[in-house]
């Protein structure tokens, strides 16, 4: 018995020494940093990252819960047509489409999104080659509006995926049963089926979080200036000044953020459960 253990110890151990140097290491080294000058305890870079960015701070919250909000409705929706829809054909067409932006990394699908959203961009061009708008028309959406499009469209094929999984997973015969008594496929989706899928929901809803506050490239190329994301933050403190106090202070705001929203879906799920036990 003490001979699989420690087999399995020496398995797992690579991986754990992977995730210690490349994740725990630079995790706590921030960590530190954010709230140390010269070996002492300190708040001055926490005061300096808020007096600078709290801005930055709010509009970050502000386009992620946005952009949540829409995956959530958008994931859903898709999710609803796959599971619940008679028509085969456009199950498919659906199935084929929002698995695209999964393969696109952010930097390409911010490049993308850059040129598509332009005043002078090809969504635009569109438009006016069509005939339905002239080129006095056209506006950018470059900026907070083209953040949030870029954020959504990216992380609509991982957040669909995980909740039609999840509904797939479902009995059918409580749907068949339903539909036998006259539910319509509305009922059925709020009533039946989201009530069942919602620890998958908000799986999907937080990794979506983590990985929206966690991007570089969208608010970068995609953004016009101030505010802008914590993130472009991080960036300017380390390349313009090299103050990497600030900059892991505000990484520090980030991961509180996440969080804070972590525990709120935790404490809900935990409250569902104890309601339902």
């Amino acid at each position: 018995m003490q001979q699989k253990e420690a087999q399995k110890l020496w398995l797992i151990a690579p991986a754990a020494l992977m995730v210690s140097l490349f994740f725990l290491y630079p995790l706590c080294f921030s960590l530190y940093s954010a709230v140390t000058l010269d070996g002492a305890l300190t708040l001055s870079h926490l005061d300096k990252a808020f007096e600078l960015y709290s801005k930055d701070m709010l509009f970050t919250v502000i386009i992620v819960l946005v952009s949540v909000m829409l995956l959530a409705i958008l994931s859903i929706s898709i999710a609803a047509l796959i599971t619940l829809s008679p028509f085969r054909s456009v199950v498919g067409i659906l199935g084929f489409l929002y698995r695209l932006p999964l393969f696109i990394p952010f930097i390409v699908a911010a490049q993308m999104m850059r040129t598509f959203l332009a005043k002078n961009g090809l969504m635009n061009n569109a438009f006016v080659a069509s005939g339905l708008m002239t080129p006095m028309d056209t506006i950018s959406f470059l900026g907070w509006s083209g953040i949030i499009i870029t954020f959504v469209w990216k992380q609509l094929a991982f957040s669909t995926l995980l909740i039609s999984g999840a509904m797939a997973a479902l009995d059918d015969a409580q749907i068949r049963a339903a539909r036998n008594l006259g539910a319509s496929r509305l009922r059925i989706l709020f009533g039946i089926i989201l009530p069942q899928i919602a620890p998958s929901l908000g799986v999907a809803l937080v990794l979506s979080t983590v990985t929206m506050m966690s991007v570089l490239s969208v608010p970068m190329m995609i953004g016009t200036g101030t505010p802008t994301m914590i993130s472009a933050d991080m960036a300017f403190r380390v390349d313009s000044y090299g103050d990497y106090h600030v900059a892991n202070a505000l990484g520090l705001v980030s991961y509180l953020i996440c969080a804070g929203l972590a525990w709120f879906y935790l404490r809900q799920s935990l409250k569902d459960k104890g309601a339902t036990a």
